[in-house]
């Protein structure tokens, strides 16, 4: 068995929230070896996310909030490969806007474990950006997922129903910024960056309400 590498792609589509709809770019992030993977946030395009997978086991498909732009290819890839849809359970109501028929097949907790290709990936519980918002910490890989709650350049966005920038900053703080700051934060949009990177702005983006 390789060791465990993280794989990238590109996807695009739209997302649409409180009446309005933007063309948007979703980064997908494959973490397995050539046995196994899991996919971070199945976004827009089930057919390349697919494809990308091979013909790998697919352990999870797992969404790091519920956006529609990262979880409108979820149901359609789980039906392709029979790996299950796992979502925060504060994200519920966000996930039957996009998929009203159609349940995750877990509910992810905070700390809860998912191990693929030799090494664990755990869920943090880091709400703002959506309530059940959550990043995945690799410490092996010496990354952390952290979807739409930090970016290259600061914080997700909280402008729209079900966000909230106190929290958001919070759980920055309390949840990443704890990380080592080597750490690579790979993101649901856009660059990469790094915790030491953003580490020196908290309090900038706390007097701007960025």
């Amino acid at each position: 068995m390789t060791a465990a590498r993280i794989e990238h792609l590109v996807t695009s589509g739209t997302f649409s929230l409180d009446g309005g709809t933007w063309d948007v770019e979703n980064n997908v992030w494959i973490v397995g070896d050539d046995e196994e993977v899991i996919v971070i946030d199945a976004a827009h395009d089930a057919a390349a996310i697919e494809a990308a997978v091979g013909d790998r086991r697919l352990v999870a498909i797992v969404c790091t909030h519920g956006h529609d732009d990262h979880i409108d290819a979820a149901p359609a890839l789980a039906d392709a490969t029979g790996a299950p849809i796992l979502i925060h359970l504060d994200d519920r109501l966000l996930w039957k806007h996009t998929h009203p028929d159609r349940n995750p097949d877990g509910y992810l907790s905070d700390l809860r474990r998912i191990s693929v290709a030799g090494i664990e990936l755990t869920a943090l519980h880091t709400p703002g950006h959506t309530p059940g918002a959550i990043s995945l910490h690799a410490p092996e890989l010496g990354t952390v997922f952290t979807g739409d709650t930090l970016f290259a350049g600061g914080p997700g966005a909280t402008g729209r129903s079900y966000s909230h920038f106190p929290t958001i900053v919070r759980s920055i703080r309390d949840r990443l910024l704890v990380l080592p700051p080597e750490t690579v934060v790979r993101t649901g949009h856009g660059e990469s960056t790094t915790l030491g990177t953003e580490a020196p702005h908290l309090e900038e983006w706390i007097d701007r309400g960025y």
